[in-house]
């Protein structure tokens, strides 16, 4: 349950810093007095989408922080799911929203992602608005609620693994059928293309550079072997060639050693000088043997270049190795399609096992929601027949469906207000006050299945008054029998005094500034706001003790306290 709620720079609210009990507690005010803000700042720390207009003007940031009591909820196993430290006498959340649109969220005071938040916040608060009403259309949110009261959420994330495995099973056999018939239409052009690639024989990636480094050394054959005789002229003449020149400046180095000692360096680096010259030299005349313009080889490289060139620009490719790589993608396509029958048939029988586990586990399902639909439909009459529809008709039909991610089922609530007419979609016929009163019951029932702390209902008892309002203030005070903390939002007097709290939102408008503030109210201050809400802005003394009779129905001793 909320223990404290503290509220800063949020719309018109500057500071809140509230403290809230357990029980049945009611939230009044007029109308635009600012209820919805109060509302606005939970859904926040629910994780719900940030605006920045939210943050009041002129201030720079503003700041949801709301503290928890969950210390029967056994949540320990949410928390360290999340990696989130567990305090159950004090669990925070907070949310922080900046005039920029940054937004944070902290569970702990630990920084957590927004969808982190959201799922903490689930198993803490629910509220109910207005809109809500539409799920009444929506058959998942009526399946959900049959799941809850039979109790079978195990058996649903069970049924929802097994769907995901087949639908994943009928995602890949779809695509491998589809994949194979686009193949198919391909498939003697891919085999052309194959063979090409095939007949071409690549298997060295080098193998281009060296054929292209080949025939530029054969075309060029004639002038790279009058440069290497040049070479060789140069350096290995008789008379005047490098080497025959280099040993004569040893020498004459050598001779005068003995005299000039520096000599022996300068003869012994061109003796070293000598000997390198003389070993290129032979290696000119070796390679000068080597170099042959063969016109046939020139030809047959020329030719394998070209089929490179040709197949690289058929392909968009740039190298061997890239060819290589499109060869083998065709090789694995053609295999593909060689053997698609067998890994189609493979895919269909992955498939029909995954769909076997998936019906059984559906069916399976099925029962348990024929017989929980059973006992919501008891339950249902129960609660509605007290709120004013004596004659209420409420039936759960359940309709067989193809495999979905919710089971093999699709659930409506039919409703009739009379005995005499045929039960129809609850959302269809039922007016305004009818779809409150079945929401009402819907969530006490769905309470009674579930251990959520806190339920906020925001204006639940639209279209009602008079006796209906008195016995749905009853239900909400049955449940918050046991520890669970309700919070109604109201504009009638008949459940503003059901509350064991009763809160007061009120705007202020000073002229310069205006801002809207909640206080929890004493005995004598509840009998003047349940007179206003009775008799209007002119309170009469009949009014209070008007109000004070509604407020003696109820266990009132906490306020006498207060008072």
């Amino acid at each position: 349950m909320i223990t404290n709620l503290k509220v800063t720079n949020y719309a018109l609210i500057e500071r809140l810093d509230i403290d809230m009990d357990n029980g049945f507690a009611v939230i009044t005010g007029e109308t635009g007095a600012g209820k919805s803000i109060i509302l606005g700042a939970l859904s926040l720390l629910l994780g719900h989408r940030a605006d920045t207009k939210a943050v009041k003007d002129g201030t720079q940031k503003c700041v949801v922080e709301a503290h928890f009591n969950i210390r029967h909820l056994n949540l320990k196993p949410v928390f360290d799911a999340e990696d989130i430290e567990y305090d159950a006498d004090d669990t925070i959340l907070r949310r922080e929203i900046t005039a920029a649109g940054k937004s944070r969220a902290f569970v702990n005071d630990t920084p957590v992602a927004l969808a982190t938040l959201r799922r903490v916040g689930e198993h803490l608060v629910d509220i109910h608005s207005q809109h809500q009403n539409l799920l009444l259309h929506d058959s998942d949110f009526q399946l959900s609620l049959i799941d809850t009261m039979a109790g079978c959420r195990d058996k649903v994330d069970e049924y929802r693994t097994a769907y995901a495995a087949y639908a994943d099973a009928v995602k890949r056999h779809d695509s491998l059928k589809k994949q194979m018939a686009e193949d198919a239409e391909r498939a003697d052009y891919m085999r052309f293309q194959y063979q090409e690639l095939a007949d071409a024989n690549l298997s060295d990636p080098e193998e281009q550079e060296e054929m292209e480094s080949m025939a530029k050394q054969m075309t060029c054959s004639e002038d790279i072997k009058s440069a290497i005789y040049k070479a060789i002229n140069l350096t290995d003449n008789d008379d005047m060639g490098a080497i025959n020149l280099l040993r004569q400046a040893a020498n004459a180095m050598e001779s005068v050693a003995d005299s000039y000692p520096s000599a022996r360096s300068f003869s012994e680096r061109l003796y070293a000088c000598y000997v390198e010259t003389k070993d290129v030299a032979q290696e000119l005349n070796r390679s000068l043997n080597a170099i042959d313009y063969d016109p046939r080889e020139l030809e047959r490289v020329n030719e394998r270049l070209d089929l490179f060139y040709a197949l690289q620009r058929k392909h968009r490719c740039n190298t061997l190795r890239q060819l290589m790589d499109v060869r083998d993608g065709l090789a694995e396509k053609l295999s593909a399609i060689d053997n698609g029958e067998e890994k189609l048939a493979e895919c269909e029988a992955e498939m029909a096992e995954t769909k076997k586990r998936a019906v059984a586990l559906a069916s399976c399902l099925t029962k348990l929601r024929k017989e929980s639909a059973a006992k919501v439909d008891k339950e249902m009459v129960a609660r509605l027949m007290p709120l004013g529809i004596p004659k209420v008709q409420f039936i759960t039909k359940l309709t067989p469906t193809e495999l979905l991610p919710s089971g093999a089922d699709k659930a409506v609530f039919l409703f009739s207000a009379n005995s005499s007419s045929q039960p129809q979609p609850v959302a269809e016929i039922a007016s305004g006050g009818e779809i409150a009163r079945v929401m009402l019951s819907l969530k006490a029932l769905t309470g009674s299945a579930t251990s959520l702390p806190t339920i906020i209902f925001d204006e639940i008892d639209t279209g009602v008054s008079g006796k209906v309002a008195e016995a749905m203030a009853r239900m909400m005070k049955q449940m918050a029998e046991g520890g669970r903390q309700v919070i109604s939002i109201t504009h009638l007097p008949q459940i503003a005094s059901a509350g064991t709290a009763h809160y007061r939102v009120v705007k202020t408008d000073t002229g310069s500034v205006t801002h809207t503030d909640m206080t929890r109210l004493t005995h004598d201050e509840r009998v003047n706001e349940i007179a206003q809400m009775i008799s209007g802005a002119d309170i009469s003394e009949a009014a209070k003790q008007q109000a004070r009779e509604l407020l003696s129905r109820w266990n009132t001793q906490h306020y006498d306290a207060l008072s």
